[in-house]
């Protein structure tokens, strides 16, 4: 994988959440991973298809994701992860993918589309990536962590 794949990525993850109200948005740490992502929590699942193929994967625990799924509703309170607050993270991770996609039409490769975003929930769950390796960038959202797996080819 091209590690400047990921720059497109990164500018549409800091500007599309300032857009739906988060004030701080950390970048802590970048790794390079094989193609299999263990996660505890939800996880968004993204693909990018086009000259670019691959998936986007944006992970987090379940109360980060309900913490984040609040902030997104305007500091609802929230019982549970359930259809709304879902819904929520599922339209944030939808936001940023095609975001991704404007940035890169902006460094002249176009033509890109997303899927539907699809979530996984899981108390230990394993994903597969379609690709040999992937980039892992960790991310702190308004003392929220946030995992952006990207993996394209």
């Amino acid at each position: 994988m091209d590690v400047n794949q990921i720059n497109p990525m990164l500018t549409a993850f800091t500007e599309i959440l300032p857009q739906i109200g988060f004030n701080s948005i950390d970048k802590k740490k970048i790794t390079l991973i094989g193609s299999t992502v263990e996660y505890r929590g939800v996880l968004i699942n993204i693909g990018l298809l086009g000259v670019i193929k691959g998936v986007i994967l944006i992970g987090m625990s379940m109360d980060s994701a309900m913490r984040f799924a609040s902030k997104m509703m305007m500091g609802m309170e929230l019982e549970s992860f359930d259809s709304l607050a879902q819904s929520a993270i599922s339209e944030m991770g939808n936001m940023v993918c095609a975001n991704t996609c404007i940035q890169f039409s902006k460094i002249g490769i176009s033509g890109l589309d997303i899927s539907p975003p699809t979530m996984m929930i899981s108390e230990l769950g394993t994903a597969t990536l379609p690709v040999q390796q992937a980039i892992r960038l960790d991310f702190s959202v308004d003392g929220i962590e946030v995992y952006v797996y990207v993996g394209l080819v």
